[in-house]
């Protein structure tokens, strides 16, 4: 299911296409950090790169190692820095169009299964990993309340 946001004044978006990243890595990765905060969502992505915290496996678990206190999960740490590269790309966009980096959330974040080339060479049939990363950042204010 794809589904078409219509970027208003208090958003903002980036694609990724046709990355060379495993694309079950993309969608855990992905589901972790939606509806967070920016500043939230690239503190763990930097974690997972650094190997401080590892991204919980739900969906694609198979073999995947027991991590104290999240059960099966995972260190992809090149698809988290490509992932890293889009929401950088995102929030520079954002500053583009005006918006305060600090008020930012990730709305939307999803990997797309990309077409696959053939790898060429003598096994013909091995075809190599892509993925489509699109991400929209939207700016939330906090009202300050009077009593």
């Amino acid at each position: 299911m794809r589904f078409n946001y219509v970027v208003n004044g208090n958003m903002a978006k980036a694609y990724g296409r046709d990355l060379s990243i495993s694309t079950k890595n993309s969608v855990e990765i992905c589901r972790e950090i939606r509806g967070k905060p920016l500043d939230k969502a690239k503190r763990f992505i930097e974690m997972v790169i650094s190997k401080k915290s590892a991204v919980p496996m739900k969906r694609y678990l198979s073999e995947a190692g027991h991590k104290r206190g999240i059960g099966p999960g995972r260190y992809p740490i090149k698809t988290a820095k490509e992932i890293l590269k889009i929401i950088k790309s995102a929030e520079s966009n954002a500053q583009n169009k005006g918006l305060s980096t600090k008020d930012l959330f990730i709305v939307h974040i999803c990997a797309h299964l990309a077409s696959r080339p053939l790898h060429f060479g003598r096994k013909r049939r091995i075809k190599m990993k892509r993925t489509h990363i699109e991400v929209v950042l939207a700016e939330r204010k906090q009202v300050e309340t009077q009593k």
